[in-house]
């Protein structure tokens, strides 16, 4: 067993280390020139396609950092949820944040139609932007069945609201001010809306302290969604006919990632989770999550991917400026 277990470690080795080295460039021009680590790390990985042409050593390296470490990096963001989240804001903040996420499922199902886009695009986008941008993203995609545009509709996706929450960055706290919110409507507004965290962090913040804390903790009731939305997803999809049953295994009733970050985040709600543990998961999770982007960006096609059709960007165009428009809307009533 352990001669077995080595030998399949060393196969996986050199499409791990690829990716990895791929997450800290990635890194690198993030903490150097300010530019977003996930789309850098798809960036990178999508011209290292050339890996995987036959005989590659790197394929079941990448294979598994594309899915093993993403939904190890997915369970571990639960370490940084803790219940009282959602005491500190309260009822009507989280009733925003709640609705938000069926309201932009609905609008994102009703466009797709006119548009013509497939179902498992729109859960992708509109799950990726009412919840956690690229996380959410990648954590759908995981249990979606898969068909032959599920690669490129990952990388569109992660591509898509990585760019749009950098914009978002920029442009919304000046929305923010020109419409003449308060500090602690700017923060739910920000917090409410732009897809990843780090941007989120970066727009709260500078607008001013108490405003980044606002985001930040709205911005971390959204990522809380993510596991009973996966959760749901996965039981609608064991209830419909979207997995053929000749070829495919039904999806678990239960995915692991989803329940260890169930756990994760009850554990961290009792006060079980040193500072240090949290620090600690927070950072795997992290590298973990961009060794998984880039290992994606190394099995996309560039030919794929400029195949995407203009429909495509207008339905998570429009969603994202739906979930702006709704929470603006939001803060009128509470």
């Amino acid at each position: 067993m352990p001669a077995r277990f080595s030998l399949h470690a060393r196969g996986l080795a050199p499409g791990v280390l690829v990716c990895g080295l791929i997450a800290l460039a990635a890194q690198f021009l993030s903490d150097h020139y300010g530019s977003p680590a996930m789309l850098m790390a798809l960036l990178i990985g999508m011209t290292m396609n050339f890996l995987l042409d036959p005989p590659s050593r790197a394929a079941d390296g990448v294979d598994f950092a594309s899915k093993v470490l993403l939904r190890i990096g997915v369970a571990l963001l639960g370490a940084r949820i803790g219940f009282d989240a959602f005491a500190e804001l309260g009822w009507p903040v989280l009733t925003l944040v709640v609705a938000g996420l069926i309201a932009t499922l609905a609008f994102g199902y009703a466009v797709a139609r006119l548009l013509g886009r497939g179902w498992r695009l729109t859960i992708l986008t509109a799950g990726s932007v009412a919840i956690c941008g690229a996380s959410a993203a990648m954590a759908i995609a995981a249990v979606l069945p898969r068909n032959q545009f599920s690669d490129r509709n990952l990388v569109f996706t992660v591509f898509g609201v990585t760019l749009l929450s950098t914009l978002a960055m920029i442009v919304y706290p000046l929305v923010a001010g020109a419409l003449g919110l308060g500090e602690f409507q700017t923060g739910i507004f920000l917090g409410a809306t732009i897809h990843d965290v780090a941007q989120v962090v970066g727009a709260g913040f500078a607008v001013s302290d108490f405003a980044g804390e606002t985001a930040t903790t709205v911005k971390l009731i959204r990522v809380s969604l993510l596991a009973p939305f996966v959760l749901l997803l996965t039981l609608a999809l064991r209830h419909t006919h979207a997995v053929p049953s000749a070829g495919l295994r039904r999806p678990p009733l239960v995915p692991g990632f989803v329940l260890a970050f169930i756990l994760l985040v009850i554990v961290n709600s009792l006060g079980l989770l040193p500072g240090p543990v949290q620090d600690a998961a927070a950072a795997l999770s992290k590298w973990m999550m961009l060794t998984a982007i880039a290992a994606v960006g190394v099995r996309t096609e560039l030919r794929r991917f400029r195949e995407i059709p203009p429909q495509s960007v207008l339905l998570l165009f429009l969603e994202t400026a739906f979930i702006a428009g709704f929470a603006l809307l939001g803060l009128r009533l509470i």
